[in-house]
């Protein structure tokens, strides 16, 4: 198997959800409302094994569709006869924590935070031209949202770049601020947590990144065809 669909990784809003047990295969058990428990794929494998030592109590981490959280500890839990070691995570925004079998820690993409130095290449990514390629918006917003997804913050700050509304735009539409705002908080939370400052003080520093010595001319957008876009694939 290739991992659970993505639909299924991110269930909200129902109240309990019945384990599926399928030769030693747990898809997802959700304790109640607030408590969303993670089981991947989990067989008696060593692939890829995390170790426990590789994420601390109270480390700040990434999940790739949820963004940055907290590691609140480790805990056991036998399920269909496996007893499996579980990360426990804690995402304040979702207020939600999420469990991750150690074992599948790595093949989720579960990562620590950015170095600065990758983060600053986000930054500068964030200060460049917007390219918008002129296609419909339900193309582009689901190529915005798998950016946002992946958890990498060169390709989150590439949206929030491009959806960057200037003064002499046209109105966005709903939709657009809603991406823009999206991709935004999810690239705040990392830097904040990377420069130890509150998500408020990070927003106001990438806004104030991506407005800071700009002339006329630096607020050009470049606007992509489709050809141009085929070309620059090839």
């Amino acid at each position: 198997g290739k991992g659970l669909p993505h639909k299924l990784q991110d269930i909200y809003g129902f109240k309990s959800l019945q384990a599926v047990f399928c030769f030693r295969f747990v898809k997802i058990c959700l304790v109640d409302r607030n408590v969303k428990v993670l089981m991947a794929e989990c067989f008696k494998r060593n692939v890829g094994m995390a170790k426990s030592s590789d994420f601390k109590t109270e480390d700040f981490v990434v999940y790739p569709t949820h963004g940055v959280g907290k590691v609140l500890g480790s805990e056991k839990q036998e399920i269909a006869g496996t007893e499996l070691d579980l990360l426990v995570i804690d995402f304040e925004h979702d207020r939600m924590p999420l469990r991750i079998p150690l074992s599948k820690a790595q093949e989720s993409g579960l990562r620590p935070l950015s170095s600065k130095k990758q983060m600053d290449l986000a930054l500068v990514k964030l200060k460049g031209r917007a390219r918008v390629r002129r296609t419909m918006w339900s193309r582009r917003a689901q190529e915005y949202e798998a950016k946002i997804n992946s958890g990498d913050p060169v390709s989150i700050a590439e949206v929030v770049r491009d959806l960057r509304r200037n003064s002499s735009q046209a109105e966005q539409s709903y939709s657009e601020r809603q991406m823009y705002q999206a991709a935004l908080d999810r690239l705040a939370r990392e830097f904040a947590a990377i420069e130890k400052i509150d998500e408020e003080t990070a927003i106001s520093r990438l806004e104030k990144l991506m407005n800071i010595d700009k002339t006329p001319d630096d607020d050009v957008t470049d606007i992509e065809t489709e050809d141009d876009f085929e070309e620059e694939v090839e």
